[in-house]
């Protein structure tokens, strides 16, 4: 037991080594004094209207020293596509430069084509100074000159960098000099420094990074003035309607005191929900799939809580990949939930094959997740990208799975299955099943579940667009007080919506409820992903084999976490549901 326990903290440690960088001289508390160094890391270029194809900002024939000094971040910042490199222009803290050469770069054919062709696809670059990024483009077209001498490409960096004492608090990058591509030119790349005192605090320095205008505009309040109200709305006519309806048919079924004739009537006439109290609780089918969907859709719910949770507590937003990495982190810790929800939930329904089961909740998920990040990899790595993963980072997070979120996913199936699995149905399941009769086309269960997530994809609707524009138009989400607001709507309407349609389902005499209740609330994803297609050709400029396959990949791994998610929180509503309106009636 010994070597297995220390190769484990051996694992765990590298884990968290890759997870959490090792800080960098100045750098790891950002104080300086004066005429310290201050490193230029340049990260990435590629299309402006592609926000994922990115490469190394060398991949263009910048000239550069050998040996440059690479920044290697945190798991999620690896993850973002992110490569840090040591641009080994002498900047000095505080220290001004009115014009310094960064090099002398000689272009040939192969250069300026490769140069023009950047710059005909709009291409931006990205710099980081005291872990602050500076943006700008690579050069500029002139529709108005020769067709020879259109392309410029600017030769001159000027930045600014303000601070605050010994801290830095802002930078900004403007360019000079634009030159036109000519094969067997020389030009003299240059840049120039001018520190500024400022009195901004250290705390707030990322503010002027956050769109405030957009994010608090005044419909982004009145969309979450919307859902609230749509939500009293709901939960007041879901308590008005079927409490009402539910007090009737309990005060009509439970009479001791009527006549026989009377009460043969009732009987005779009896319809609806009642009729089918032998079958409600018999097991779906594919009892094994389903556990391990709502066992992981429980996860996923307490995750995005916890990880809203966090990040409005910590400034996520501030860290490169921090969200990412915190997500990572976070799953892999609340893996217990999902073993636990989904081996009590097997174990109730009468399943044998709980190894079955646990694997498959402790995999499913990821391995889904898997199979699309790797096709999206082998396209990154076919175009040379930076967002392809590396073969380390990968075993990281297969460790990270194997190690940490594995185990937790078998202990919690053990402890649901030995604490909670216990069969307690209000009803005793008849041998023969009932059979469903003939109903109108709106009670069939594949319409009950294609309208169940029209209400809750409208209490998200604006909120994802904000969440789409964030990620794919180059701005920093930090509303995340909005988030939570939404996602508990989200909960609240997902549940309500879904107890209607489980209650018109089996008032239609149809006992089938488990799976449709799961599927009535996840075709909320289905519509987020349409809206995702109209996002895509509407609202975005986005082009190319490369971008469409990262951003409908990306999209439909984020759509399954949401189905699952909104199907399990649907399904569990509907459970509690059907467990007690069942309890206070005569079971045979």
């Amino acid at each position: 037991m010994l070597p297995t326990a220390r190769s484990l903290s051996l694992v765990l440690f590298l884990a968290a080594f890759i997870i959490v960088p090792p800080a960098l001289a100045s750098e790891s508390d950002h104080k300086y004094q004066a005429d310290d160094p201050v490193t230029l890391w340049v990260n990435k270029v590629g299309p402006y209207n592609n926000p994922q194809e990115t490469y190394n900002y060398y991949s263009l024939p910048f000239c550069h020293a050998s040996g440059n000094t690479h920044k290697w971040g945190g798991l999620g910042e690896v993850l973002g596509g992110n490569e840090l490199i040591d641009s080994q222009i002498d900047l000095r803290f505080q220290k001004n430069v009115d014009k310094g050469s960064i090099c002398e770069l000689e272009l040939d054919e192969t250069k300026v084509k490769q140069f023009k062709d950047a710059i005909e696809n709009n291409y931006w670059f990205e710099f980081f100074i005291d872990d602050l990024p500076l943006w700008g483009f690579v050069g500029e077209l002139h529709t108005d000159r020769n067709s020879d001498n259109k392309h410029v490409l600017y030769t001159h960096k000027n930045i600014n960098i303000k601070y605050n004492k010994d801290q830095i608090i802002h930078v900004n990058l403007s360019q000079e000099s634009p030159k036109p591509l000519e094969a067997g030119r020389t030009l003299d790349m240059t840049y120039s420094v001018k520190w500024e005192p400022t009195n901004i605090s250290f705390a707030h320095r990322f503010d002027v990074y956050l769109d405030y205008p957009f994010f608090e505009h005044q419909i982004h309040w009145f969309s979450i003035f919307n859902s609230f109200m749509m939500v009293i709305f709901l939960t007041g006519l879901v308590s008005m309607i079927l409490m009402r309806t539910l007090r009737n048919d309990y005060a009509k079924y439970a009479r001791e005191d009527d006549d026989l004739e009377t009460l043969e009537r009732d009987v005779s006439e009896e319809s609806g929900w009642k009729l089918v109290h032998g079958d409600v609780f018999r097991p779906p089918h594919y009892l094994a799939l389903i556990s391990a969907l709502v066992g992981t859709g429980a996860q996923l719910a307490l995750l995005v809580l916890l990880v809203i949770l966090l990040a409005i507590v910590g400034t996520l937003y501030v860290g490169r990949g921090a969200i990412v990495t915190t997500f990572i982190v976070c799953y892999a810790l609340t893996s217990f939930i999902s073993g636990y929800v989904s081996g009590a939930m097997y174990s109730r329904n009468g399943g044998k094959s709980w190894i079955k089961s646990m694997i498959l909740t402790a995999s499913l998920f990821p391995f889904l997740c898997f199979g699309i990040g790797f096709i999206l990899n082998t396209i990154a790595i076919f175009y040379g990208s930076l967002a392809a993963i590396p073969f380390g980072t990968m075993v990281v997070v297969f460790v990270i799975w194997a190690f940490i979120s594995f185990p937790l996913a078998l202990l919690g199936t053990v402890f649901g299955r030995n604490w909670s699995g216990a069969p307690n149905n209000p009803c005793r399941v008849k041998t023969i099943p009932r059979p469903i009769p003939e109903k109108k086309w709106y009670l069939t269960p594949s319409v009950v579940s294609l309208m169940g997530g029209l209400l809750p994809f409208g209490s998200i609707f604006i909120e994802m667009y904000f969440v789409f524009t964030s990620f794919w138009n180059y701005k920093v989400y930090y509303v995340y007080g909005f988030m939570l607001l939404v996602f508990l709507i989200l909960i609240i309407v997902t549940v309500c919506v879904t107890i209607v349609g489980t209650y018109f389902l089996l008032n239609a005499e149809n006992y089938h409820w488990q799976w449709t209740s799961f599927s009535s609330a996840a075709s909320t994803a289905v519509y987020v992903y349409l809206y995702s297609v109209y996002y895509y050709y509407v609202k975005t400029k986005m082009s190319g084999f490369f971008q469409t396959s990262f951003y409908f990949g990306y999209t439909l791994m984020f759509c399954l976490g949401l189905g699952i998610l909104c199907g399990a929180v649907g399904f569990l509503g509907s459970n509690l549901f059907v467990r007690r309106i069942y309890r206070n009636i005569k079971c045979d």
